[in-house]
């Protein structure tokens, strides 16, 4: 790769002869944490028959990820749903997490005022 270009984050793959219900996404820069969310969020869709994930080699940072639908569904709607609901999922995690911490150093805050 020539200095300055910018490595594809994400690919679709789909073999010859297949239609775009049945599409592998290879995710750059990613491992177990990422595929197997994602794969949790994308199974959670009634209209996906099949959606697993693998990673190439221990070595590499990518997965392939694959998704499979029934009926006239192509297979990158639900993958854009599952990374939007991860995020979802995510953001929700994260401002928990910061009203908890908040709310901590608040009580700590008022516990120290109180014995002066």
């Amino acid at each position: 790769m020539a200095e300055g270009e910018r490595k594809t984050a994400l690919e679709m793959v789909q073999a010859a002869g297949t239609d775009r219900h049945c599409v592998t996404f290879v995710l750059h820069e990613e491992d177990h944490t990422l595929g197997n969310s994602l794969r949790y969020m994308i199974m959670k869709n009634p209209e996906v028959e099949f959606c697993g994930y693998t990673t190439t080699h221990p070595s590499e940072s990518k997965i392939n990820l694959r998704i499979q639908t029934r009926g006239a569904l192509p297979a990158v709607e639900p993958f854009q749903r599952g990374l939007n609901e991860l995020m979802n999922v995510c953001q929700h995690v994260l401002d928990k997490f910061e009203a908890s911490i908040k709310e901590y150093k608040d009580q700590k805050a008022s516990r120290n005022e109180s014995t002066f």
